[in-house]
């Protein structure tokens, strides 16, 4: 099994925007060699002139410091596809094609989203006309896709049903549906912490099951530690670890189950913008880091 281990850039929106300042930190301080790009960190919507600089100046320090971007991924929780006025889809279709050719040029293989995520009133009264309207709206980007030279499209599978992909049986439909007729292939980016805890099939809820059945289809996994509390996104920290249910021994052994040939698994942490958190990201991600290492090589 062809296992890497990688950081979701979502922690850094923020607080470590500049490219010379985050492929350092990625380099000198956690010694990773595969990041996940996020849209925060470039948005689509600015002028195209800064957004060639600014790929132009990440491409630099990715060079330098031996980095590299197989996967990207959007950052917002917006409607996308699904919502129900066409025009807004269409500016999103739009805005989606933008952020695959900028992950292109960053020299990703694969790009990827949440399908989208419909409104309570859409889940009640439509639902299947806009799973309609998500599911051609990626046939439409895999087009796109294919034409600017990605290998393939990745999306997320979540935790409630409005927003798809709530459950192992769903998931693998929607797996079904996107496929057919796409002009490359649609993966998954599974995710350790989604999956519909009130699902009548206790699989849901467990990430072990997720990985058992879907990881095979996953070329790039969220990974975070998992606690009984709502707050999630935690590092891999002795203090979570302890209540943890996210074990690397068992997370690897599910991934050989599943027959899962190559993976990159990516932290992805979300540390609150309250002390002591936000001044500790980058003391946990390294604490996180020292204890995958002892699992995952690359």
């Amino acid at each position: 099994m062809n296992l890497k281990l990688g950081l979701h850039l979502g922690y850094a929106s923020t607080r470590f925007y500049e490219p010379k300042i985050w492929t350092e930190m990625v380099r000198n301080e956690f010694d990773l060699n595969y990041v996940q790009f996020t849209s925060n960190l470039l948005e689509p919507t600015l002028p195209n002139q800064i957004i060639i600089d600014e790929i132009d100046k990440i491409k630099f320090f990715l060079k330098k410091h031996n980095i590299k971007i197989d996967h990207t991924f959007t950052s917002p929780r917006n409607n996308f596809f699904g919502h129900s006025n066409k025009k807004i889809r269409m500016y999103w279709s739009k805005w989606l094609m933008k952020f695959l050719w900028i992950s292109k040029q960053l020299g990703a293989e694969g790009a990827g989203s949440l399908l989208g995520i419909m409104s309570f009133d859409d889940v009640s009264k439509n639902f299947k006309q806009r799973e309609k309207d998500i599911i051609e709206g990626w046939k439409k980007l895999s087009i796109y896709g294919k034409k600017i030279g990605l290998k393939y499209l990745l999306w997320e599978p979540m935790s409630i049903r409005r927003e798809l992909g709530d459950t192992i049986k769903y998931t693998k439909y929607l797996h079904k549906k996107l496929n057919i007729n796409s002009k490359i292939p649609i993966l998954l980016n599974l995710d350790v912490d989604h999956g519909n805890h009130f699902s009548k099939d206790k699989r849901d809820g467990n990430p072990y099951e997720w990985l058992n059945g879907l990881s095979n289809l996953s070329p790039s996994i969220h990974i975070k530690q998992k606690t009984k509390d709502i707050y999630t996104h935690k590092p891999f920290i002795k203090k979570y670890n302890k209540s943890g249910i996210i074990k690397p021994d068992k997370i690897l052994k599910s991934l050989e189950k599943s027959n899962c040939k190559n993976t990159t698994l990516y932290f992805e942490f979300s540390f609150r913008e309250r002390e002591p958190f936000d001044s500790q990201s980058i003391k946990d991600i390294k604490e996180s880091v020292k204890l995958w290492r002892q699992y995952v090589k690359k």
